[in-house]
This record gives C-alpha cells, sequence and structure tokens, in this order.
C-alpha cells in the first residue's frame, strides 16, 4: 500500500512537511495546492473564516488520502486547517508527488475533489457588513 499522510490542524499547516513526506527520489513532479482564504465569496467581501470539523473528519480526510494512492499508486498527504483564520491564510495544502507531472496534477485534482465533497469541514464566513453564514453544511 502507498503511503498516505493526512491532518486536521488548528495551527498553521507545514506546507514543506507536507511536500517533504510525499517527494522521493524516483519522483520529477511535485503538485501541491493551497486553498487560501480570500477576500471575497459569491459577490460578498469576506474578513474572515472560522472552520469546524466534525469528530471523524480526520478519518474522512484519510480515506480521501487512501483513495487517491490506491487508485494512482502516489504518494498523496492533505492537511486542512480548523479554527479562525483571516483573509490570505491557508486552510488546506493538499500534495501528490509522482515521476511525471501529468500523473501528479491529476491525482492532486481528484484528491482536491474528494477532500471538499466527502470531508465533514464546514466553515463560517465573516462578511464585511458583520453578518456570518454557514458554507458546507
Amino acid at each position: 500500500m502507498t503511503e498516505t499522510l493526512a491532518a486536521i490542524a488548528d495551527a498553521p499547516i507545514d506546507e514543506a512537511a507536507i511536500e517533504e513526506f510525499v517527494m522521493t527520489s524516483a519522483n520529477g513532479a511535485l503538485v501541491t495546492f493551497r486553498g487560501v482564504v480570500r477576500d471575497h465569496d459569491h459577490g460578498l467581501a469576506v474578513s474572515a473564516l472560522d472552520y469546524q470539523a466534525h469528530p471523524d473528519a480526520l478519518a474522512f480526510l484519510q480515506r480521501c488520502c487512501d483513495t487517491v494512492a490506491e487508485r494512482s499508486g502516489l504518494r498523496v498527504a492533505a492537511a486542512h486547517r480548523v479554527g479562525s483564520l483571516v483573509v490570505g491564510d491557508i486552510a488546506l495544502v493538499a500534495a501528490v508527488a509522482a515521476p511525471h507531472r501529468s500523473l501528479a496534477f491529476e491525482a492532486c485534482q481528484q484528491l482536491v475533489d474528494l477532500i471538499k465533497n466527502d470531508v465533514p469541514i464546514w466553515k463560517r464566513q465573516h462578511l464585511a457588513d458583520g453578518t456570518t453564514e454557514w458554507v458546507g453544511l
């Protein structure tokens, strides 16, 4: 079985550690996705986010990593932040390394899509007008 790493953190994600985990001397391609808190969503100004995870969220995240690793035969890693984040903070890091770039790009996209669809982590957006809204419930 190919190695995977999954983490949910309430502190900034160590992006280098995620990349180092997947990279080996056999790989010529490293693809990393960083999900960054932006200052808007669907036309509204966003000032901050609060991420909350279901108690089993780590198991779901691990399953996403395992699924992509099993399908691709590649090393896969992902970490998701929880807690309060501001614009510019990194909420998600997903990384895949492969001998060739097309394999790494494809596997990383599959990983991020699975995480967005399957992992029970929700965000509350703090909007510039002082209101909040939940996304992903």
